[in-house]
Formats: C-alpha cells, structure tokens, sequence
C-alpha cells in the first residue's frame, strides 16, 4: 500500500507544485514515553541482499502480470456483456426483442449506484482476494445464467439474475483497481507504471468484449458469447487467488470508514474533490464521443462504416496512450497531470471538430482518445495518493461510479445535440472539458484563500 506519510497535497507551493515524493506530511507526534507498537521496528529497515531484492521484483512482476490477466478477462466480460445480452434478444424472436436486450443492459449497470457499500464490504474483508473472486464468479455465473434462462424462466427472474450479477461490477473496475498499489509496492514510479497498464485494460476490455461478442455470435451464437463471457468472469475470479495475501488485523477492518464519511472526505479534500469534479465533466464530452464519431464520418463519407472507423480511431487511441504511460510512466504531482490532460483533451476534441478531411479526422480522433486514456492514468494516480487507507476502496469505487454516470449523461446529451451538426456538438464538447480547468483552477484559489476550511494540507499550500 502507499506510503502515506509521502503523501502531498497537490497544491502549488511558492512557484512549482509538490510531488508525493518530495515532500512528506508531518508524522503524527506520539506522548512521551508511549511503548513502541511490537510490530513496528524501531530503525530503519535493514537492507535486503541483492539476491532477496531480485527475487522481490520478481515475485512483484509476476503478481502484476496475474493482476493484468485478471483484470482484462473480467473488464472484457464486463464490456461485452451489453452487447452480449442485446445480440441474444435479437436472436430469439418472441422474447422482447432489442427492446428486452436494452432493459437487460441498463439493469446490468445500474447497481453501480450501491458501489460504494459493496467497496466498503471489500474493505471490511480479511484478505479482500476473496471478496473479489466471489464478486467476478458471481458476475460471471449470474451472466452465463441469464443466457441460459432467457425463454425459460419469467422475465422477471432473468432480470433478476442480471441486477445481481450488476452488484458485482464496482468490484471490477474500481474496486480492484484500488487494491492495484499493494501488489507492486510503495515504490512510486512502479505504482505510477502499473496504473499505466491497469488503464490499459479497460481500454483493451473495451475492444476484447464486443469483438468477442461478434465472433462467436458469427460462428457459433449468441448464447455461446454470454457463456464464454461469464467463463472469463469465472477465470478472473480464480486468478484472484493467485495474488499475493493481504494482511489485515481486524483492528483495520473494524477502522472501515463509513459510507457517508468516505463520501465526506472526497468532497473536502482539495485534489480528490477537483479531479472528481473535472472528469465527471470532461467524461460528459467523451461519453458522447462514439454518436458524433459516426454522424460526422457518414458525413464525411457518405457511408456508416466510415464513422464506425472513426470510432475505432478513437478506442485505438485511447488504447495506445494507455499503453504509453505504463510504459513511460507519468512522473510528479498527478493532480497537476489532470489539469494539464483535460486541457489537452479539450484542445484534441476542438481538432476534431476542425478537421478539414477525413484522414486528418481519423488522426484527431485517435489523438482525443489517446489524451483521455492518459487523463483516466493520472485520475487513478491521485486516487492512489490522497485516498485514506480506510476508504481507499469507497473512493475508487465512487469516484468511479459518478464518472459512469456523467458519461452515460453525456452519451444520451450527444444523441440528442447531434441532430444539430456533429462539428458543432464536438465545439461544444470542448467548450465543456475546457470548462472543468476553469473549474478546477477557480476551486483551488478559493481553497487557498480560505484555509481555515480547508483540510490541513490544503491549509499549508
């Protein structure tokens, strides 16, 4: 788990911004006198062989590699699961149609509004691997069931299966990604890299799940791409246990923050609060960026499939920034990075609306899907550093939750925005993502005019 004591705010101080590694928040002092914990030596570690530190790395790269493995099955099962679900409507005729498939969709992400409870179940676990590999077997089986019962059992029951298999999905976007920097150490460099490549995964989820869905669905059915999409989910679930153990006395699980007082220390703290304010704007613009990507190359080229490439352009994009940054991880403050991401993003989507062609289209647009990964890789880095140990969970999971739900927003906003051009609806796009810089920006002067409101490492910025 990180280091906490390295932690910084991420306000500016004098003329540069602090980094979690230059600067350390001031230790808790303790009464004179007070008996040392028995479990916590009272120098400094000894240093490790270098043999013993080799083999360290190792066993650190391999958990990640399991991680990484882990993550994309299950997020693929997740991404595909929709697609999934509405291509077996369709496939039987007389069972509700697209119409059934698109209930079954929206049931399967609406219990994402109970994410921050089942994060605070996860955090409550004595060694949350567990937890984790019951939610993704869960998710999968209740999957796979719905296939199976759909035309078989009432449709209420079918439904029924799909909500609780959407319990689980907190628990496979945010929830394992807050359990991310206990695999690969408090080392901040290696947990800025990992988070590079744990963003990675969603963006190749997003690709993997409906590719999956439409080939088996080509070659051997519908049904068959539900099964195997909940087989992934069953897969994730056992690589769970081949992570390393998490430790945790039932002193820490019994500290387990509150719902409402996760909830309370994301809006008071400076850089949680900012970050997720600007990408719950920024994700309204690229939530609806898939509608306008299709209008405006049909228009460019008079055909659908050439907005269905411009879309592509877009994930392939957003693909490869992720890949970028785990392997070149981002370095310094990661609110900074935020900032200076969304303006990029704003100025990427401004291009696309600009773009004169078609080919420079496909370029912009695959450059507006790459700043939002990278944006997505920094907004993780700052959940890792300012997150309490006690809530680290309820914040991934809630901040990613209210995410989701700005970019559903912002996908039935494009539907209805693009009727009056798609060049202009991608202006105003960016007019909204610059506008959560300006928000951001005007937050953090109020914050350092007004200490005494704010918590105490936004006091001292």
């Amino acid at each position: 788990m990180p280091d906490r004591r390295k932690r910084a705010d991420g306000e500016e101080t004098s003329a540069t911004l602090r980094t979690p590694d230059a600067t350390a928040a001031p230790k808790q002092q303790e009464p004179a006198g007070a008996p040392q914990a028995p479990d916590r030596p009272a120098g400094p570690p000894a240093p490790q062989p270098p043999d013993a530190q080799g083999k360290s790395r190792q066993r650190r790269g391999l958990s990640l590699a399991v991680y990484l493995t882990s993550a994309t099955l299950v997020r693929s099962a997740s991404g595909g699961a929709p697609v999934a679900l509405v291509a077996l409507t369709l496939a039987r005729p007389g069972h509700g149609g697209a119409a059934l498939g698109g209930v079954l969709a929206a049931l399967l992400t609406l219990p994402n509004i109970a994410g921050p409870w089942m994060a605070r179940w996860l955090e409550e676990a004595r060694d949350p691997r567990f937890r984790l590999a019951a939610a993704f077997t869960v998710f999968g089986l209740m999957l796979a069931g719905t296939g199976l019962a759909l035309g078989r059992l009432p449709v209420v029951l079918v439904a029924l299966l799909v909500i609780v298999g959407g319990l689980c999905d907190p628990l496979m976007t945010g929830g394992l990604s807050s359990r991310l920097a206990l695999i690969v150490g408090e080392d901040t460099r290696a947990q800025r890299r990992a988070e590079g490549w744990d963003s990675a995964t969603y963006g190749s989820s997003n690709i993997l799940g409906p590719a999956a869905v439409a080939a088996l669905t080509a070659l051997t059915g519908a049904l068959s791409a539900v099964v195997a999409l909940g087989a992934a989910g069953v897969l994730a679930g056992l690589l769970m246990f081949a992570l390393p153990k998490e430790h945790r006395t039932a002193a820490a699980r019994q500290r387990s923050m509150p719902v409402r007082e996760a909830l309370k220390v994301i809006v008071r703290k400076g850089p949680l609060r900012r970050v997720m304010i600007a990408t719950m704007i920024t994700s309204v613009s690229t939530g609806g960026v898939m509608v306008i990507a299709v209008v405006l190359g049909r228009n460019l080229q008079g055909s659908a499939g050439a907005g269905a490439a411009l879309g592509a352009a877009y994930g392939v994009g957003n693909l490869c920034g992720a890949l970028l940054t785990g392997a070149f991880p981002l370095t310094g403050e990661p609110e900074r990075w935020v900032l200076r991401l969304i303006a990029a993003n704003a100025v990427a989507v401004g291009l696309c609306a600009l773009a004169p062609g078609y080919v420079l289209a496909l370029a912009t647009f695959a450059l507006a899907g790459a700043t939002s990964a990278v944006l997505f890789t920094a907004s993780l880095a700052v959940r890792s550093v300012y997150s309490p140990p006690n809530a680290r969970a309820q914040v991934f999971v809630t901040m990613a939750g209210l995410k989701m739900a700005a970019g559903s927003a912002g996908t039935a906003l494009a539907g209805t925005l693009v009727g009056i051009g798609p060049r202009l609806a991608l202006c105003l796009n960016a007019v909204v993502v610059a506008s959560a810089v300006t928000i951001a920006l005007t937050d953090l002067r109020l914050t350092r005019r007004r200490p005494s409101a704010a918590d105490p490492d936004d006091a001292t910025a």
